[in-house]
């Protein structure tokens, strides 16, 4: 029988079918149709006569081969199954995959379905650009506090403290999750506390002096720009929504013979439909504007008609810069007014003009902290939130022109 060396394996030529060379203490190599030349020890075990694969020849050269099979004989010799410790030792492998953080982390972000798109985007993104590098490959419940600690100091060296505040914030509920289920036994980020700069908290920029809110309603009148997001900028204090709601808003969505505006639970930040109240001049506007957005577009029957469509495309909302471009063009710094300050601005003020809390909360679609109360509260007080919405609207408008007097438009 001819020995195994190099020139004896080079020489074998492919067949018709896949045939075995000579054998050299189990080891041997199968020769492919493809020309393919594959390493195989063969074995009993319990009375069974088994086989492993060692690898493909020339890339395993003989040498490595016969180390493999001796590796094999060992185990053998111990009393163990060299294909069992193989599967073992995959089964290993495999576990230490689906248990990286970055494993856990991407299994967390596809079961948080309650979060708003937005949300969603912004928390993957920064996983992915600011922890997984890092991190991302390592087994999750061996990640320990100083090296999360090393990973979030990346962001906040940076002079991002509340970008790196929140990082630690959804590092430490991917690692509750991975605790849960059963994948890391304590959170790490619960010992970060104190260990990171405590940002200043920033308030969006509102303006709440009524002669000042006046000076602005009046110079959104006299905005010059397109003709879209000069509506959008005289609708943004009459609904005073979210800057995302409001731009996202679409046409299927309104219906102005009801006089009122039915957000998605989708489009939410609670995942909550909502309703808003449109008051007759809120109407007015939105039927001026539908001509131009809501009819005649060349779309397909399925394609989204945005109330505020981009000026590049049809088929995206405006850009979430668009509103606070226009105010920075009407002379209003970030630090005097936002697209998000008109929220601020109508909370404040109706509260100082006498109207109830919880109706100003509702429609600010702000959820009830107390979990008891919220569930019991089933009310959307939808009378006095229409009430309180063409209010709103003629407050505004005779603020714009110089007609308010404390009292006389207070709420009853």
């Amino acid at each position: 029988m001819k020995k195994l060396t190099d020139t004896y394996l080079r020489a074998l030529r492919a067949k018709a079918r896949p045939y075995k060379s000579t054998r050299d203490g189990g080891l041997y190599v199968v020769v492919m149709p493809t020309g393919s030349k594959l390493w195989r020890f063969g074995y009993s075990f319990s009375g069974r006569e088994k086989q492993i694969s060692l690898g493909p020849y020339p890339d395993v050269p003989l040498a490595l081969a016969r180390e493999r099979r001796d590796e094999a004989r060992r185990l053998l010799a111990a009393g163990i199954d060299p294909s069992a410790e193989r599967r073992e030792a995959r089964a290993a492998v495999a576990a230490a995959t689906i248990n990286t953080f970055e494993a856990v982390a991407r299994e967390w972000l596809a079961k948080q379905r309650h979060l708003a798109r937005a949300t969603h985007d912004k928390a993957r993104i920064m996983l992915e650009q600011m922890a997984f590098p890092w991190i991302g490959g390592r087994p999750i419940g061996e990640i320990t506090a100083p090296e999360l600690l090393a990973v979030v100091r990346r962001v906040e060296e940076r002079g991002r403290i509340e970008t790196a505040q929140r990082l630690k914030q959804r590092c430490g509920q991917i690692f509750r999750y991975a605790i849960a289920t059963g994948r890391a036994e304590r959170d790490p980020s619960a010992d970060l506390r104190g260990a990171l700069a405590t940002a200043k908290v920033r308030h969006r920029a509102a303006i709440t002096e009524p002669d000042r809110f006046a000076k602005l309603l009046r110079d959104l009148d006299g905005y010059s720009g397109s003709f879209v997001v000069a509506c959008a900028l005289r609708l943004a204090p009459l609904l005073f929504v979210r800057p995302g709601e409001l731009r996202h808003a679409e046409w299927s969505e309104i219906d102005l013979s009801a006089a009122e505006w039915r957000i998605p639970a989708s489009k939410m930040k609670m995942r909550t439909e909502h309703v808003v109240p449109l008051s007759e001049q809120a109407v007015a506007i939105l039927r001026e504007l539908q001509p131009l957005t809501g009819h005649g577009l060349d779309l397909r029957p399925d394609a989204p008609r945005y109330v505020f469509p981009s000026s590049r495309s049809r088929l995206r909302p405006m850009s979430e810069n668009t509103v606070n471009a226009a105010l920075r063009g009407l002379g209003y710094s970030k630090e005097q007014a936002t697209g998000h300050g008109f929220r601020a601005t109508a909370s404040t003020l109706l509260h100082e003009l006498g109207w109830r809390s919880d109706v100003i909360e509702r429609q600010l679609a702000h959820q009830e902290r107390n979990a008891i109360k919220r569930a019991y509260d089933r009310s959307q007080h939808l009378p006095e939130r229409r009430k309180l919405m063409q209010f709103w609207a003629d407050h505004c408008g005779a603020l714009k022109s110089n007609t308010a007097k404390p009292g006389l438009l207070r709420a009853a």
